[in-house]
């Protein structure tokens, strides 16, 4: 079958996000036999035109549409990213008659939702390496996907559930058509993906509907391999975007063994989980060419940091960071203030204990986003903030009663004593 597969992802809010999911996808397509063509949207002057252009030359039988962003997840002036999103559909629709596949980190999030408002056909929640061919050739053969893990159909209440590959050392890291479609760009982190899956249970957190709970790590030989790849093509500066690089500590250690190993002249940056950071590790990332480590801490109120269900504490997070800074390696951080029990005197506990960090850099957000199936969105139809059928695909946040305004001049206080 002829297979154009859309990376929707038109913006760089906090950095440009190369379409690396989507691009395996494609990658997955083409080794089951199909012919593929790839459009990433994000470096399109023109994405409609480029939509209805790479229809018109390809005249595909199925589009794959990745979605990555539902929104901004700014509280005061959200951006709600879906409605250029559905312009890219309404161009398939006019241009083509072939079904519509919908898939990406949002996507995974807001199945059903996502597929009405978008007016797709079907979706894959989770790994689409897999589950994506298998739906192309029921397709090909006439014959209902429904019983595949992870594809929903559209107008079919029930949950198609998470489609999930085992063995991530079957599939590859990387696909060589990024690197030829990316132009060169200042501060680029080419993303790499060494595992999947999320153990954790963050009150507020969606990753663990993207991606399940269970951890599946690609072997440190085969991340290791693609990043002497991509560095013999001449990247340079590489995201390590496992959701926790630090979680299992086994593979982070190996990965920096195997690394060391080949002294790559690379760097690179991944987010760390503040809890036991030993002194080995943070040796073993610098001397493997780490040089940035974010660490999404969103609290330094023990209290807090207890209600959004982390399992480290401050003086934890005071651990990691001094032994990151004591070994060169420059530190984000995130707070997010105004989670569940949030009071005036505990924000300033935690801008107190930022400022004590003396981060490199660091990143407040008021007001938390509710995903949908979390312990957040429960505890916001309890208490009214949002309603029980709300399906959350437009960005709803929760704040703790009798902050407003006062933490928002607050926030904007400390953010100008701090430049």
């Amino acid at each position: 079958m002829r297979v154009l597969i859309v990376s929707a992802n038109t913006e760089r809010i906090s950095m440009v996000t190369l379409a690396l999911g989507a691009s395996l996808v494609a990658s997955a397509a083409e080794r089951a036999g199909h012919e593929v063509s790839f459009l990433d949207l994000l470096f399109a002057k023109d994405p409609a035109g480029a939509v209805r252009d790479a229809i018109a030359s390809f005249r595909p039988e199925v589009i794959g549409i990745s979605v990555r962003n539902i929104d901004d997840q700014n509280r005061e002036e959200p951006q709600f990213l879906l409605e250029k999103v559905r312009e890219v559909t309404a161009e398939c629709r006019a241009g083509s008659a072939a079904p519509l596949v919908l898939g990406g980190a949002g996507y995974g999030i807001y199945p059903h939702a996502m597929l009405d408002y978008l007016g797709a056909d079907f979706g894959i929640r989770g790994d689409g390496e897999e589950a994506f061919p298998a739906l192309l050739q029921r397709l090909q053969e006439g014959r209902s996907p429904r019983d595949i893990s992870g594809v929903t159909v559209a107008g079919d209440p029930t949950d198609g559930g998470l489609a999930v590959v085992e063995k991530l050392d079957e599939l590859p890291l990387w696909n060589d058509l990024l690197s030829a479609r990316t132009p060169p760009v200042p501060g680029l982190c080419v993303p790499i993906q060494t595992r999947r899956g999320c153990p954790n249970d963050c009150a507020y957190c969606s990753t663990a509907r993207i991606q399940g709970r269970p951890i599946r790590c690609a072997s440190p030989a085969a991340a290791a391999e693609t990043l002497a790849h991509l560095a013999e093509q001449g990247f340079r500066h590489f995201h390590i975007v496992d959701n926790c690089f630090n979680l299992p500590e086994s593979h982070a250690f190996e990965l920096c063994r195997r690394l060391r190993e080949r002294n790559l002249e690379i760097t690179w940056r991944c987010i760390l989980y503040p809890h036991l950071v030993k002194e080995e590790l943070v040796d073993a990332m610098r001397e493997a060419g780490c040089t940035e480590v974010s660490l999404g801490f969103e609290s330094g109120c023990a209290r807090i940091l207890k209600a959004l269900n982390k399992r480290f504490l401050p003086r934890d997070v005071r651990l990691a960071a001094d032994r990151l800074a004591a070994r060169g390696i420059e530190r984000m951080g995130f707070l997010l203030l105004g989670g569940p029990g949030e009071t005036r005197e505990s924000v300033e506990e935690s801008l107190a204990f930022v400022r004590s960090l003396e981060l490199e850099e660091l990143k407040i957000t008021v007001g938390i986003r509710i995903y949908p199936d979390t312990a957040l969105a429960r505890l916001a139809v309890r208490e009214g903030v949002i309603a029980p059928d709300d399906d959350l695909l437009r960005p709803r946040f929760y704040l703790a009663p009798g902050l407003e305004p006062w933490i928002h001049d607050r926030v904007a206080e400390f953010t100008e004593s701090a430049t």
